[in-house]
């Protein structure tokens, strides 16, 4: 009688537990995937790897300790084998669903590691709440590849906020639009056309560069990529190289770009380098019908008319000229304002020709 009385004296100093209910514990025993808790019932406690954390593959000694206290909620009171289930990882999610609840009603700016790249998105975890970033939100431009965010701590509003239907919708892209509008206000208070500003390139497209130059992004069409002549402008530059570049025009938010710098002008001293009569080398560029341009520097071009390439008739330029093949021509016009040059061989064919009947007459 003594010893059944005992036994209901101990059932009854055991405290009575229900499911849903938070209780605190300590940390009896630790394997690789299970924790053992005392919980001051006459069951002992029982947390599963993935009642702890979302991660699948982490050894749970290296996390806690015997002799650690917990704070658990119970999921059931019995497991079928006489052992309390618990959940730390769930309670711990409620609290963060409180947080995100309380960042969402304050419109507070959360800071948190990207634990997982999804298709569609983003995931990240505020203790132990998760937060969904649709792939639209997580930029102000369209991104293809997220794989880049993973790790990365980034910086975001909850925009949506329904933990009943499991949508906790985070928002990046209002907050870099809203840093991007700042950093635009301050560039276009201290930029000028004229003026000379660093920035990276950001895009190359086949007719020109877009360079970020600080919360703007600035166009460098082809035509002002040099003062020479730009085929390709993905052969030029590449995403992520830094430029200085000059102001050429502002209109409202729209900064044209140039690096035809004025000191770098080929037409600066023209007058004197392609005077008339002068005799020049330069390397043929491109042939019409009618002609034959020829590059006498980067950005100075010259016109060579089929009619003076040879004292002999030439029918078409590419009969007796090839792109790419060196000449020596004189200078026959120059027309600095409009940037034209004329050149000829022929004429360089008739100065020669005296001097060959002197020699002749010599001998």
């Amino acid at each position: 009688m003594s010893e059944q009385t005992f036994e209901q004296m101990l059932e009854e100093s055991f405290k009575t537990i229900r499911n849903g209910e938070v209780v605190d514990g300590t940390v009896i025993d630790v394997k690789p995937d299970e924790i053992i808790l005392n919980i001051g019932y006459k069951a002992d406690g029982i947390i599963t790897r993935s009642e702890y954390t979302n991660e699948s593959n982490v050894d749970l000694t290296t996390l806690v300790q015997p002799g650690d206290e917990m704070t658990v909620k119970v999921l059931k009171v019995n497991d079928g084998e006489g052992q309390v289930l618990l959940t730390y990882k769930r309670l711990a999610a409620e609290k963060g669903n409180e947080r995100l609840k309380e960042a969402f009603e304050n419109h507070e700016v959360l800071k948190a590691p990207v634990a997982q790249i999804l298709g569609g998105g983003l995931s990240v975890v505020i203790e132990e709440a998760r937060v969904f970033i649709p792939a639209s939100l997580v930029s102000d431009t369209y991104e293809k590849d997220l794989s880049k965010y993973q790790d990365q701590e980034i910086e975001f509003v909850i925009s949506e906020f329904n933990p009943r239907r499991n949508r906790v919708i985070g928002d990046r892209r209002q907050l870099l639009i809203a840093e991007r509008a700042e950093k635009q206000k301050e560039l276009f208070a201290r930029i000028q056309v004229g003026d000379r500003i660093q920035g990276v390139v950001k895009n190359v497209t086949d007719f020109g560069a877009f360079v970020d130059l600080g919360g703007v992004d600035g166009l460098l069409h082809i035509s002002e990529m040099s003062w020479g002549r730009v085929e390709n402008p993905k052969k030029v530059f590449k995403v992520g190289e830094e430029l200085e570049v000059m102001i050429k025009d502002i209109r409202d938010t729209k900064v044209a770009l140039s690096l035809k710098f004025p000191e770098a002008n080929p037409w600066a001293d023209a007058q004197e380098k392609y005077a008339v009569g002068t005799i020049v080398n330069g390397v043929v560029a491109r042939m019409t019908d009618f002609g034959a341009f020829v590059e006498l520097a980067p950005g100075v071009d010259a016109l060579l008319h089929v009619s003076q390439i040879a004292r002999a008739h030439v029918e078409k330029p590419s009969d007796v000229l090839e792109v790419g093949q060196e000449i020596t021509a004189k200078v026959v016009d120059l027309n600095e304002t409009d940037k034209k040059i004329s050149l000829s061989m022929k004429v360089l064919e008739a100065d020669a020709e005296p001097e060959y009947e002197e020699a002749s007459e010599e001998e």
